[in-house]
């Protein structure tokens, strides 16, 4: 499985569609533990192009702060399960609470 996050500073960039980096996460489902990362630079903001893009790149999940509808049903078209309203955390402890079950989502931050 891999998993991409927003970052900004080694934490989850709160501003999903205009963050500059993810932070792309390998992770062993079985053994329930993180493989690799990679940062990547995320391409200029262009609305709508993110669900795609990650989705070449293998991308099976997306863990954020908050996240625009319709962004939400293009990465449903994509087949890529989103995580909406996690806390401003570094990539690896919020995939290593996702694994444990204990990642706590509250409020999608995004408005539009």
């Amino acid at each position: 499985m891999l998993i991409a996050i927003p970052v900004n500073n080694n934490e989850l960039d709160l501003h999903f569609g205009h963050c500059k980096k993810f932070a792309l996460l390998k992770i062993d489902l079985k053994g329930k533990n993180i493989l690799s990362r990679e940062d990547i630079d995320a391409p200029p903001h262009q609305p709508g192009l993110l669900p795609s893009w990650l989705a070449q790149r293998g991308v099976n999940m997306v863990i954020a702060g908050g996240m625009g509808q319709r962004a939400k049903d293009l990465f449903d078209k994509c087949n890529i399960k989103v995580l909406i309203g996690a806390p401003q955390e570094s990539p690896e402890k919020l995939v290593g609470d996702y694994l444990k079950g204990s990642l706590k989502l509250g409020e999608n931050c995004c408005d539009h």
